[in-house]
């Protein structure tokens, strides 16, 4: 008797499932322990899988990483066109909060402490810089829909990159100390600074 269509269903359910596991448990101790404290292992066991089963899906450290970096970054940009599934509509200043909100979770912690090993391991460095290029790319395309922002006109571009990279700089500030009140400041003015320059 062969293995039907309904017999593969609840293992490629699992399958997936486990696989879900292990990237959320990655990101999560690659956000808590660093590069250094966030092994295979460690991962696994977080995840309540074998180390073998971690290896079947990510036969390697790198792998586990980049991938799991990756799919919570499409998770949080999904999410965040769920919030605002007709842009703006009058309320920048939400999507800019919102915006920001992305550079101070759990997701840029990790991203940060992948960059940071990038830097000083040749195996990560290519494959980090082209994952953070293509979340860079889908990030910036998310806030010039989400601000209603008309790229044709000349400096919008610009515009809405100046502000990604002001809310990175926001995330950063916020690593080592709560920088909530501040930040709300900034982004307040932010608000206003966006509703002047994209009209």
């Amino acid at each position: 008797m062969g293995v039907t269509a309904a017999d593969r269903a609840p293992k490629q359910d699992r399958s997936r499932a486990t696989r879900q596991r292990l990237l959320q448990a990655a990101v999560a101790c690659l956000a808590e322990r660093g590069w250094a404290g966030s092994t295979v292992s460690v991962v696994a066991e977080r995840a309540g899988v074998s180390r073998g089963a971690a290896q079947h899906h990510f036969p390697t450290r790198e792998d586990l990483f980049t991938a799991a970096v990756e799919y919570v970054a499409e998770e949080r940009s999904t999410a965040l066109r769920a919030l605002f599934p007709e842009g703006a509509q009058g309320d920048r200043r939400a999507v800019v909060h919102a915006l920001v909100d992305l550079y101070t979770g759990p997701l840029f912690r990790a991203a940060l402490h992948l960059w940071v090993a990038a830097s000083n391991e040749d195996q990560l460095g290519g494959r980090v810089t082209e994952l953070e290029a293509r979340v860079g790319r889908e990030t910036h395309r998310i806030a010039v829909d989400l601000l209603g922002a008309d790229e044709s006109r000349p400096g919008t571009r610009e515009t809405v990159q100046g502000f990604l990279d002001m809310a990175r700089g926001l995330g950063l500030a916020n690593l080592l100390t709560d920088d909530a009140a501040r930040r709300d400041r900034v982004v307040a003015q932010w608000a206003v600074v966006l509703d002047e320059a994209l009209g």
